[in-house]
């Protein structure tokens, strides 16, 4: 596995790979790799002949208060799971390389961002079309891997790809779960062990919304206030940043459930937030 870290040299590699006539997968990261980075690279090694894995930690998706700065990072451990999965490049960029001091481009898709997670963090989806629209072109990738957990994204990022007529496929793939539940993600390390035991029922709760939709609810409202209770009651360190009923493409917020539905949220757990979803019907 070569490790790149200008954009020079993974623009280079793949040029050549591309006019050797290999197929290249991509799948975006920024590290401090888990069991869902893992399924994301299994799955994009079995697409192309070549898998590049990236790893930035991207600043401008951070707004101004969060936790860029401390954003878990381990770039030897990662580096060692990217080869264990096959990663022809693993691709770790300096923000310096990736971003100009006067940078003044932006990507955005405003409509699928304004809501959900778009409302407390106004600012993410620009930096994160904007990166991945970098890693899109320097990589010349013939397909992408996206995780399901990040919903709002992989839509967004199809938008984006739909709209600028961009030549790559994304995939996406499913949600991986710890055995109690809880989505995996790196920022699970910020729970303590009081916050970790609670965790779970963020799950139990769409499940419980799926569950009751799926038995003929057809109301968002009372589904939502479904959820909230169970949460009130099993769920007492959370803080809610959002509990929402939407189309699964289009993100426009539904009141009736009589077609395709997703119920996503985030909710605050001392220093982590915490994303999930679940398709209701």
């Amino acid at each position: 596995m070569q490790i790149l870290t200008t954009p020079q040299e993974l623009a280079a590699q793949c040029r050549a790979w591309h006019k050797a006539g290999d197929d290249i997968a991509l799948v975006p990261t920024m590290g401090y790799y888990h069991a869902g980075h893992e399924d994301l690279m299994a799955h994009g090694r079995t697409l192309g002949k070549r898998l590049v894995v990236s790893l930035f930690v991207n600043p401008t998706q951070f707004g101004p208060d969060e936790d860029l700065a401390a954003y878990p990072r381990d770039a030897e451990r990662d580096a060692a799971i990217a080869a264990s999965h096959g990663a022809d490049v693993l691709f770790m960029p300096e923000p310096g390389s990736m971003y100009a001091p006067d940078h003044a481009t932006w990507v955005e898709v405003p409509d699928l961002a304004k809501g959900l997670c778009g409302q407390s963090r106004p600012i993410h989806f620009r930096g994160v079309c904007t990166v991945v629209l970098k890693l899109f072109m320097l990589s010349a990738a013939d397909v992408a891997v996206f995780g399901q957990k990040d919903w709002q994204q992989q839509a967004i990022l199809r938008r984006m790809a739909r709209d600028l007529n961009l030549p790559m496929r994304i995939e996406t793939r499913p949600t991986v779960r710890e055995a109690d539940g809880l989505a995996l993600s790196s920022r699970n390390v910020y729970l303590t062990p009081e916050e970790r035991a609670q965790a779970p029922e963020i799950r139990r709760g769409l499940l419980h919304a799926q569950k009751l939709a799926q038995e003929g609810e057809t109301s968002a409202s009372l589904l939502r206030e479904a959820v909230l209770r169970r949460w009130a009651d099993l769920l007492p360190l959370g803080r809610l940043d959002y509990l929402s009923i939407v189309h699964p493409e289009s993100l426009a917020p539904l009141d009736k459930i009589d077609g395709p539905a997703l119920m996503a949220c985030a909710v605050r757990m001392g220093k982590a937030r915490l994303i999930d979803n679940i398709i209701l019907r």
